[in-house]
């Protein structure tokens, strides 16, 4: 199968060059495969959120390769990697981050309004049907402030689609979730990655959800605790 993530001997620094300089990652190989839905997991500290960080371009690594979509990023500059970013990865965190002063509709058509410059109609089109596939109708022009946290996760995984990226990245997505609410998340989630091919790979410490993943890769203490496998 292809990989939309390759890396190799990635290692992440912080304080580079001073007294305090601390390595993270010690060396990081793994691949994930297009359409792959797969979990992170590991302690608190133990690398988890760097290395999600590093394969969103959010960061760069000190050191090692990482390929997104075939394409090497050590040595793309910012614009090579805001473009890369925009094309192919969507985003959801466990605080979501949605902008409070706009509605629902607007949050979900953010993404397409920066790499357009405008709010196409059929951006539009997109985000009513992806709120309305998350269970949002009626609730589109309700402010980010005004609607519940599980539904404010929903209208996250709506923007992290609106793209249709090819790699879906989620940060302990259902972190501050009631269980029944996590678990409707995380279901959607599953249902995207079947339908559209993203590849998924999620930031959890939720046993239950990890073991619902088609496998898991295990960071402790920076390394990659069992071997990694497409």
């Amino acid at each position: 199968m292809t990989a939309i993530v390759s890396t190799r001997d990635l290692r992440k620094s912080y304080g580079v060059g001073t007294p305090v300089e601390t390595e993270v990652l010690h060396g990081i190989d793994m691949e994930l495969a297009e359409g792959e839905f797969c979990a992170l997991i590991g302690p608190s500290g133990s690398g988890k959120s760097t290395l999600l960080n590093l394969i969103g371009l959010l960061e760069r690594p000190t050191s090692g390769t990482l390929d997104i979509a075939g394409e090497p990023t050590v040595h793309l500059d910012e614009q090579g990697l805001t473009r890369l970013r925009g094309r192919h990865i969507g985003f959801v965190f466990q605080f979501h981050h949605l902008l409070p002063a706009f509605t629902a509709l607007e949050n979900v058509m953010m993404p397409s309004i920066i790499e357009q410059g405008i709010a196409s109609e059929e951006a539009e089109r997109i985000a009513r049907d992806l709120l309305g596939r998350v269970g949002l109708s009626g609730h589109e022009h309700k402010k980010a402030n005004q609607i519940s946290g599980g539904q404010q996760q929903r209208v996250a995984i709506a923007r992290a689609l609106s793209l249709s990226p090819r790699l879906i990245l989620a940060d302990e997505p259902t972190g501050n979730l009631d269980t029944h609410t996590a678990d409707d998340i995380f279901a959607l989630l599953r249902e995207f990655n079947r339908e559209r091919g993203s590849a998924c790979l999620i930031v959890t410490h939720d046993p239950r959800l990890a073991a619902r993943c088609d496998r898991q890769i295990e960071l402790i203490d920076g390394l990659i605790a069992r071997p990694d496998r497409l």
